[in-house]
């Protein structure tokens, strides 16, 4: 099985994550996780049983027991959740899910097991750099304007929306969103993607 490199994409919504990792796959014929989907579908099963997302020990079986594939589709426990789960609903609930330290054990576990079996990949999240995979080939953290940021997510998710969920994804005492020590930092604000990518690329 032939590896390559491992890249850690980090940043907070509407930085650019989901779409500069995804391009930078394609360029490198890499897969691409989306560890926020993984979250996300915790979540969205957590409001389907009727769990509170706080609930911690409830939250934690959930994951626990969670047949989860995330791909170009994303499948939770047999259910397409490809659109539910970017449901202001779920918006909502994800960052109390994140900041639960049995459910980030259990889908770091998963992270590492899903790079370790394609030896590479492209891998985008709030933590990969920080905690998932520090020894990455590369680590970029994007950020943006705080405007450019809501304006992005303004389909799904107000500009308090996504205030409130840096706030909490900063504060949280498990796996912070920080970029790491060795984190190429990229603001992509009013910068095409392709423009970003070449400079990521131009980092391996």
């Amino acid at each position: 099985m032939r590896g390559g490199p491992l890249i850690a994409i980090d940043g907070p919504a509407g930085a650019g994550k989901s779409t500069v990792s995804r391009a930078v796959a394609e360029r490198l014929g890499l897969e691409r996780l989306d560890t926020g989907a993984m979250y996300r579908s915790v979540a969205w099963q957590a409001l389907q049983d009727g769990v509170d997302p706080a609930d911690g020990e409830a939250v934690a079986k959930i994951a626990a027991g969670a047949l989860l594939e995330v791909g170009t589709r994303v499948v939770m426990n047999g259910h397409d959740v490809t659109s539910a789960i970017r449901t202001p609903e779920v918006s909502r609930a994800v960052s109390v899910v994140a900041a639960n330290p049995a459910v980030r054990r259990e889908l770091v576990k998963r992270q590492r097991a899903w790079a370790a079996a394609r030896r590479g990949g492209v891998v985008e999240g709030r933590d990969i750099g920080s905690v998932v995979f520090p020894d990455a080939t590369v680590k970029v953290f994007l950020t943006a304007a705080p405007e450019e940021r809501a304006r992005r997510r303004g389909h799904d998710e107000s500009a308090d929306g996504v205030a409130r969920r840096d706030r909490l994804d900063s504060t949280r005492p498990v796996s912070p969103l920080i970029s790491a020590p060795d984190a190429h930092i990229l603001d992509t604000t009013g910068r095409s993607v392709e423009d970003v990518v070449e400079e990521v690329l131009s980092w391996l």
